[in-house]
């Protein structure tokens, strides 16, 4: 096969970003289209009080490979943009779990629950039993189910779910407990904790993630022969003789060999109206539902700090609280993250606001009165991930139409390296596709 002529990437969200550098990076002619005037998606800088904030407060993985990778390529100072820290889960005044990179995998994982602080002897004994069954089992279960049914058959008590489990379960998969899948669950803790001590190291931005991720892509692509088109969605792609036609919301058309779709789930449907071949694909997206993420900043006195850049808190809405000062220099800002569905969605945003800040007040009573409050609500952050969920495949049944996106079908859930996963293997089967 000839090589491609020229790709179109639509969405220029991480899905989308990925697989236009890849293609970029091969010399590969690539237009990418953006409905928004942002790049990002969900992962995105938002101007706020002469600060630059998150729409949410995402934090990265060691084992997060093709992210590094791309963030490399683009010439990210990775010791600069992220505060690396091995992986350790303090739930203030309740649990603390610490982990060692001097001990190899799963070593040092199994060591850190061990002499984990807050859970009984048995508690603990009875982690360790199930993270090394995991192991045993190659983190594959015979069918996918619940967490929480699964964990309940392993015989983990109800403090050790709350404190150690399901703070796993929302920061990594968004999703309830009761609902979410199992499987997927254990493929975070296969890549995490399984294969290098420094898998599970936390790495978390001193940058907004624009500045971390999009800004330098986009520059990246564009620097290697890359179109970027961002404020311009598009309406439809319909097929033609001998590829594809994008049609934008300003009347244009352009013709493009091949088309990657890295839109959101429920976009598709849309786009892709005019192809009936797509009709299986928008069908399952259309089973989807979704799951939001809250992240609510509080702004203290530039004096005000905590212990701990990343404490996790268990008595309330609050899941999550992040020490923007000792992050990124925003000294005083408190980002709070309430992930998933629960009862502080029919709360207003002020009185989510006031609510979280007397939690912070409770478990942190050095706290002062905040300054200011932000909430910022991603009410589709990302698509729930349910136990037995099927997601669409990337290559489709249209020859030279493929999707991205961390929904399509593969290992991780709506993550920022799920995304990029799902991009590079669209970029990829192009490249494989045309021998070069």
């Amino acid at each position: 096969m000839m090589n491609p002529k020229n790709i179109a990437v639509i969405g220029g969200g991480c899905a989308g970003l990925a697989a236009a550098t890849r293609l970029a990076e091969q010399g590969i002619a690539v237009t990418l289209f953006e409905a928004s005037p942002q790049l990002g998606g969900r992962a995105r800088g938002v101007d706020w009080k002469n600060l630059r904030l998150d729409n949410g407060q995402h934090i990265l993985l060691g084992a997060y490979a093709e992210t590094l990778r791309l963030m490399a390529l683009a010439g990210v100072d990775q010791k600069q943009a992220l505060l690396r820290l091995p992986l350790q889960i303090t739930m203030q005044g309740h649990f603390e779990l610490s982990t060692s990179n001097y001990l190899p995998a799963p070593l040092h994982i199994l060591a850190g629950l061990l002499g984990a602080k807050g859970l009984s002897l048995s508690e603990r004994l009875a982690a360790l039993r199930l993270m090394v069954w995991m192991r045993l089992k190659g983190f594959k279960l015979v069918e996918d189910e619940p967490l929480a049914s699964l964990l309940l058959r392993k015989r983990q008590s109800t403090r050790a779910t709350k404190l150690l489990w399901e703070p796993l379960c929302l920061a990594a998969l968004n999703t309830p407990l009761a609902t979410a899948s199992g499987q997927v669950f254990l493929n975070m803790l296969r890549d995490s904790f399984a294969r290098t001590s420094a898998d599970s190291d936390m790495l978390l931005p001193r940058y907004d993630l624009s500045a971390l991720l999009a800004e330098p892509l986009a520059a990246y692509i564009a620097a290697n022969g890359g179109n970027i088109k961002a404020n311009n969605p598009v309406q439809k792609v319909q097929q033609a003789e001998d590829g594809f036609l994008v049609e934008c919301a300003d009347g244009t058309t352009t013709h493009f060999d091949q088309v990657i779709i890295a839109v959101s789930p429920f976009r598709l449907a849309d786009v892709v109206s005019d192809l009936p071949q797509m009709a299986a694909a928008s069908a399952l997206c259309a089973k989807f539902s979704y799951q939001p993420i809250y992240t609510v900043y509080l702004q203290y006195a530039a004096e005000v700090k905590l212990s701990q850049p990343m404490t996790g808190l268990a008595d309330g809405f609050a899941q999550w609280v992040f020490d923007r000062g000792a992050l990124c220099g925003q000294h005083g800002l408190l980002s709070v993250i309430v992930s998933a569905e629960g009862p502080h969605q029919k709360l207003t945003q002020e009185e989510l606001a006031i609510a979280v800040t007397k939690e912070l007040s409770a478990a942190f009573p050095h706290l002062p009165e905040p300054l200011w409050h932000k909430v910022i609500a991603e009410k589709r952050a990302t698509f729930a991930c349910t136990a037995g969920l099927q997601r669409p495949q990337q290559k489709t049944t249209l020859p030279g139409l493929y999707l991205a996106g961390d929904y399509t079908a593969g290992d991780y859930p709506a993550t920022i390296e799920g995304a990029v996963r799902s991009g590079l293997q669209c970029a990829n089967a192009i490249i494989a596709d045309s021998n070069i």
